[in-house]
């Protein structure tokens, strides 16, 4: 039996992350996140699946992949938030808990367009304003989640 995955999954720009606004969205890359979210998930039992994609398609196939059978998904969808209505009926068919992660607060953001995640209306959870730090505590909840219910 192969182990439970974790998918931490990104949407658009954020492969720039650490050069992009970093007065928003700070000078951690997205490699640093990985790391930090592979930490988390070591000697756990349970493995993680990080990718990115600028690609619309390309997110709903992943989501595809982790409908059925996985410990979790963490997504930030970035820009896909607001308008990608073929990601949220994917998000629909997952199965797993779905955690929604914004690096900043989109509640606070300079436009209104930008608080008006169409995601969180499926999701799990939401961690919104906790910067790069909100990846990690997002595994962390379903790394435990995933302990709770194997002790179940």
């Amino acid at each position: 039996m192969s182990q439970p995955l974790i998918h931490v999954l990104n949407g658009p720009n954020l492969n720039i992350l650490g050069e992009r606004e970093p007065a928003i969205y700070g000078h951690e890359t997205l490699h640093d996140i990985e790391i930090s979210c592979r930490k988390e998930v070591a000697d756990t039992g349970l493995g993680l699946i990080f990718r990115q994609t600028n690609a619309e398609h390309e997110m709903i196939g992943w989501l595809h992949e982790a409908r059925i059978g996985a410990a979790g998904i963490v997504i930030n969808p970035a820009a896909f938030s607001y308008a990608s209505y073929p990601i949220l009926d994917a998000l629909k068919m997952c199965e797993c808990p779905v955690i929604e992660v914004h690096i900043s607060n989109i509640h606070r953001r300079e436009a209104e367009w930008r608080s008006r995640s169409i995601m969180t209306q499926v999701v799990t959870a939401i961690m919104s304003g906790l910067g790069t730090d909100g990846y990690a505590l997002a595994v962390r909840h379903l790394v435990a989640r995933n302990r709770q219910q194997v002790t179940s």
